[in-house]
């Protein structure tokens, strides 16, 4: 699947991937996908990583190594040097279970959950390159992934960057 991908769109989701695993979670959400958009391609009216972050759940693991003199950032560095490699990281859909999507990479696979499959759906709808626009796109295409309400939080007008992902508005029409 990965093969449609822009390079700044599949580091994207491999970052979400590894922010996932960071945080100790088993499957790949959207609030992950999200941050992983930011974190790597950013773009016009998309917040900072650092805004968007406390409205986030990644885990605690950076606040309590703080707490005992432990940088987790210049640990994750040092050890885990190679993990955003695009070769080493596959995003496939299972020839037995067509609706299950999952990343796998070098720290494991990570099934996405419904709302992230449906984005990165949305984002292959098209034809041509998946961009970082068109991952925008998926995330903000279905309301109940909850994208849009940590982006609104987070400062974001999000009519702007609806208006950025050239996502279509239907119009309301007078009889």
């Amino acid at each position: 699947m990965f093969d449609r991908f822009t390079d700044p769109a599949r580091r994207a989701v491999m970052r979400a991937g590894i922010l996932t695993m960071n945080a100790g979670r088993t499957s790949l959400a959207t609030d992950l996908l999200l941050l992983g958009l930011a974190e790597e391609h950013p773009m016009p009216h998309l917040p900072d990583p650092a805004a968007l972050r406390p409205h986030i759940d990644t885990g605690r693991t950076r606040e309590l190594l703080a707490a005992i003199g432990i940088d987790v950032e210049e640990v994750r560095r040092r050890t885990r040097h190679g993990l955003d490699d695009p070769r080493l990281w596959r995003l496939e859909r299972s020839r037995v279970a067509f609706l299950r999507v999952t990343l796998s990479g070098p720290m494991g696979v990570l099934p996405l959950q419904m709302h992230a499959r449906k984005a990165i759906e949305v984002a292959l709808w098209k034809p041509g390159p998946v961009t970082g626009e068109r991952l925008l796109w998926g995330l903000l295409a279905d309301a109940a992934n909850g994208s849009a309400a940590i982006l609104r939080e987070a400062g974001a007008d999000v009519r702007e960057l609806v208006r950025v992902a050239g996502i279509p508005v239907r119009r309301a029409t007078s009889k």
